[in-house]
């Protein structure tokens, strides 16, 4: 397991919103399922590149789970300890590149959450060595997608969807 301390930080976004992130426990699953209640219908469609209106008992259970050293789970709190984003990492097996994924409340968009917790995901993958992180995203997910690009991700076609687009950055790892 990613040790605690690796995962944890206290970070602003630019707005001045201050967050807590810390590594998904199992116990969290309750804390999740009523995080995912908050989100837009259309987020959790973008999240999950589906059409589900709830998040099932074993998706919960994955971004939970804490034994797989290769998929870091991120959790976002306020000060007040209310979980507002939701974040992961899946390291590929080569341990080279990572796929991203994260959500926001409804009522924490628009704060900087996003550019902060995905910089916050990209600076532990520099330093887990990875050289570099992309995410699958829905064409229709406009405001990832602008987001990303002014992170400097390059968006790229995928072949065999036109409702995708491919993000991707290079990372400069760290010792």
């Amino acid at each position: 397991m990613q040790a605690q301390s690796d995962i944890q930080a206290d970070l602003t976004t630019q707005s001045g919103v201050r967050l807590r992130v810390r590594h998904a426990l199992p116990a969290d699953e309750v804390l999740v399922a009523d995080f995912f209640a908050h989100v837009t219908p259309e987020d959790l469609s973008f999240r999950f590149l589906s059409g589900m209106k709830e998040v099932s008992h074993e998706r919960l259970r994955a971004i939970t789970r804490a034994d797989d050293p290769r998929i870091i789970n991120f959790l976002v709190f306020s000060p007040a300890e209310m979980l507002v984003a939701v974040g992961a990492l899946a390291i590929d097996e080569s341990l080279v590149r990572g796929e991203v994924v994260l959500s926001v409340r409804a009522d924490h968009k628009h704060l900087g959450v996003s550019w902060t917790l995905l910089s916050h995901i990209a600076q532990h993958a520099e330093r887990r060595g990875l050289k570099s992180i992309e995410s699958l995203e829905s064409r229709a997910n406009r405001a990832a997608i602008n987001l990303e690009r002014e992170m400097g991700f390059e968006i790229t076609q995928v072949a065999d969807d036109p409702t995708l687009v491919l993000v991707k950055r290079e990372l400069h790892p760290g010792p």
